[in-house]
């Protein structure tokens, strides 16, 4: 199980699952944000706590990005519509946990701004990109 919270505190999640690698996207948000990505479902095996404000890309997608409206950080998104499980694929961003419990997990390099493909893996860990 891994734990994360923003800044100060009042939003938090629970992924579950534990990762076996670890996301970072090139899109226009994602670059922006900073985050680094753990998949889930929400309500299955991903719980979040605390209120949240959302953000849905103007330009398109399918998924709600969730901050604290307090102190702005960016804790994970929910994808917009159900999968053909039911379930609601969702992500939260690592860089709300303790850096040591996902260090040597690998990164999995997403081009999600021009071709939206799995790039290449490069050897690169969390420690890696952890500035």
């Amino acid at each position: 199980m891994l734990k994360g919270s923003c800044h100060c505190g009042e939003v938090g999640w629970i992924l579950e699952t534990p990762p076996k690698s670890i996301t970072a996207c090139n899109c226009t948000l994602c670059c922006r944000y900073g985050a680094l990505w753990a998949y889930g479902y929400i309500g299955y095996d991903i719980r979040t706590t605390g209120q949240t404000r959302t953000y849905r890309r103007r330009d398109s997608g399918d998924i709600d990005f969730h901050f604290c409206a307090a102190c702005g950080c960016v804790t994970h998104y929910v994808a917009g519509s159900k999968d053909e499980n039911g379930r609601m694929r969702a992500a939260v961003n690592v860089r709300m946990s303790d850096p040591s419990l996902i260090s040597a997990l690998p990164i999995r390099h997403f081009e999600g701004h021009d071709s939206f493909q799995e790039l290449p893996r490069d050897g690169r860990t969390v420690k890696d990109m952890w500035f």
